[in-house]
C-alpha cells in the first residue's frame, strides 16, 4: 500500500516506486490511498493503479472555518484508513508525504504492519516527523537528516524519478526538433511546476526582450493557471524564439534540448535536475511549509552545484543572471558537473530493496 500525494513532488516518486516494484515483482498487488479532490486521484489511475480517497485536508496556519472541520475529517479519515488497511492487508505500507499518508501509516503501525517513509525534502514535513517514531525504515534524499529522524532508521537513497530522465544521451537534436527550436542558439528551459509559478512567469516575461536581443530561445512551461495569460503576452509581442506550453509531457526531450534551466526547488525538480546535469537557476517558492524549497536549493548552492535567486528579487534580476551565466562557459560547465555529482540514479531501486527487506 502506498499513501500520500497532494503535489507532483509526492505523487511522481510514489508512482516511480510502484513501477519499479512491479517490474521486479509482477505478481504483486498495489493499492494507493490519497486525499479526495487532490491530483493523485487523477494521476495514479492514469499510471494504471487503483486508488482510494480519504476526506482529509491540512490544518490552515490561520484561523479559518475550514479548521473547525479539521478534527472531524481526521477522525473520519482514521476510521476509513483502518478499514482499508484491514481489508487490503498489505505486507508493507509506504508513506510518501502529503495529507493521506498520516492516517494510513498510523493505522498500519497500529496493526504492526511494516512501514517505510520516503522523505523528499531537506527539511522534513511534520507528518513524517510524527510517523518516524514507529516507522521501520526512513528513506531520505539529503544527508544529515538525523536532526529530524532516528539515525538508525535512515537510509540515504535520493529521490525516485521518472525512468526516461535517466537516459538523455543523444537526445538533444530530437529535443530541438520536437519543440521547433533551432540548433546553435542557447535554449533556456523554464519550469514552474504543473500548476505554474507566478514569480517565475513574471520574471521571464520581463526578461524576454533581453533574451530576444541576445539570440536566446525560451522553452517555457507556464503551468495551466498562467498559460492563457502568458500565451497572449507572447503573441502580442514580436518575439519569435519563445515556445509557451501549459505542461511538458516529453520532459526527457525538454531537458535534453536545454542549455540552462530556471526552476522552482521542489524536491522532485531538484532530484531530476541533478540527473540531468545542466546549469540551474533555482527560484524557490516562499509559499511552502517551513520554507523547505529555499533549504532544498541552498543544499545545492552550498556545493557550487546551482545558482539561486530569492523569489522577491527574481523579477528584477533574472534576465541579468541568465545573461551572465550563458556568457560564462566555465561557470556553466562547473555547475553542470557539480549538480551531476549529487545525483542518485539508483534511488528507486534502492527503495525497492528496502521494502523487500521489510517484507522478508
Amino acid at each position: 500500500m502506498i499513501s500520500g500525494g497532494g503535489t507532483g513532488g509526492h505523487i511522481y516518486p510514489a508512482i516511480a516506486i510502484a513501477n519499479a516494484w512491479m517490474e521486479k515483482h509482477p505478481g504483486s498487488e498495489i493499492l494507493f490511498v490519497g486525499a479526495e479532490g487532490k491530483m493523485e486521484m487523477e494521476k495514479v489511475p492514469q499510471a494504471g493503479y487503483k486508488i482510494k480517497g480519504l476526506k482529509i485536508a491540512g490544518l490552515q496556519r490561520k484561523l479559518t472555518l475550514a479548521n473547525l472541520a479539521f478534527p472531524f475529517k481526521v477522525l473520519a479519515s482514521l476510521q476509513k484508513a483502518k478499514k482499508l488497511v484491514k481489508d487490503f492487508n498489505p505486507d508493507a505500507v509506504i508513506g510518501v508525504g502529503g495529507y493521506a499518508s498520516g492516517p494510513v501509516l498510523y493505522a498500519a503501525q497500529g496493526k504492526g504492519i511494516p512501514t517505510l517513509i520516503q522523505e523528499q525534502n531537506s527539511y522534513a514535513g511534520l507528518t513524517n516527523k510524527i510517523l518516524a517514531k514507529k516507522a521501520n525504515t526512513i528513506c531520505v534524499a539529503y544527508p544529515e537528516m538525523d536532526k529530524f529522524f532516528p539515525s538508525g532508521k535512515i537510509t540515504y537513497t535520493g529521490n525516485p524519478v521518472r525512468k526516461d530522465i535517466l537516459s538523455l544521451e543523444g537526445k538533444k537534436d530530437k529535443g530541438l526538433e520536437n519543440f521547433g527550436l533551432e540548433k546553435g542558439k542557447p535554449v533556456i528551459l523554464v519550469l514552474g511546476g504543473s500548476l505554474g509559478a507566478r514569480t517565475i512567469n513574471q520574471s521571464v516575461l520581463g526578461a524576454l526582450q533581453q533574451f530576444d536581443e541576445l539570440g536566446y530561445q525560451v522553452l517555457w512551461q507556464s503551468g495551466k493557471f498562467y498559460f492563457e495569460e502568458m500565451s497572449k503576452a507572447v503573441e502580442g509581442s514580436k518575439f519569435k524564439n519563445v515556445k509557451v506550453l501549459a505542461f511538458l509531457k516529453e520532459m526527457d526531450l525538454a531537458y535534453a534540448a536545454a542549455d540552462i534551466v530556471i526552476s522552482r526547488a521542489g524536491a522532485l525538480s531538484v532530484s531530476e535536475l541533478s540527473l540531468v546535469g545542466k546549469p540551474v537557476i533555482f527560484v524557490p517558492s516562499p509559499n511552502v511549509a517551513e520554507d523547505h524549497q529555499t533549504k532544498n536549493a541552498m543544499a545545492y548552492v552550498s556545493q557550487k552545484a546551482a545558482l539561486m535567486l530569492a523569489d522577491n528579487v527574481a523579477v528584477e534580476r533574472l534576465g541579468e543572471t541568465v545573461a551572465n551565466l550563458i556568457a560564462d562557459k566555465a561557470e556553466m560547465a562547473l555547475l553542470g558537473q557539480n549538480i551531476k555529482r549529487l545525483a542518485k540514479p539508483e534511488a528507486t531501486n534502492t527503495i525497492v530493496e528496502e521494502i523487500e527487506q521489510l517484507i522478508k
